[in-house]
């Protein structure tokens, strides 16, 4: 784990410096994630779905239509019965965005994202543990919508840990 973490954040500096031309930091909401769909709970019984998944990236565009960056997704669940526990996702990726499309306002795009889920168990009488999965989030339909020079939303429509539809808005520096 620690040295995928240090690849991600070398790859992350190496890219940042060579020819950033625009950088930018998503926020966003994801409905229906990997870790409802895939036993991401290290089998326990009577797991409710999750609310959905926090997202957070930081983009850099590396080449015109090619962006690549970091990001956070957070989500959590609950367990039913009455042994009520609790479980949090934590899912770091690394994550590369094409874009295909591109007008004044509109800018259509694929992305991919691949690194670890780490699915903190808090048994309710018993110690919490965590427990590792891979991770990785599959859009192939992305659309941003500039609103202004300095703000734009998106919505994506794929798999992954991020969710199955992704809603959100991006800060363009």
């Amino acid at each position: 784990m620690k040295k995928l973490l240090i690849a991600l954040i070398a790859l992350f500096g190496i890219t940042a410096g060579a020819s950033a031309q625009k950088m930018n930091l998503s926020l966003s909401y994801g409905g229906y994630t990997l870790m409802d769909a895939a036993d991401y709970h290290d089998g326990w019984h009577g797991v409710n779905n999750a609310w959905g998944a926090l997202n957070v990236s930081f983009n850099v565009q590396v080449a015109r239509n090619f962006w690549i960056g970091p990001s956070y997704t957070f989500s959590s669940t609950t367990t039913k019965g009455e042994h009520h526990s609790n479980i949090a996702y934590h899912a770091i990726m690394l994550n590369g965005r094409y874009d295909y499309y591109r007008n004044s306002i509109v800018t259509l795009y694929g992305h991919l994202g691949v690194g670890a889920e780490i699915s903190h168990m808090q048994p309710r009488g018993g110690d919490a543990y965590n427990k590792g999965y891979f991770a990785f989030q599959l859009s192939p339909v992305g659309a941003d919508i500039d609103i202004t020079r300095s703000f734009t939303i998106f919505g994506e429509l794929g798999f992954g840990a991020q969710g199955l539809l992704q809603v959100g808005g991006r800060f363009n520096f």
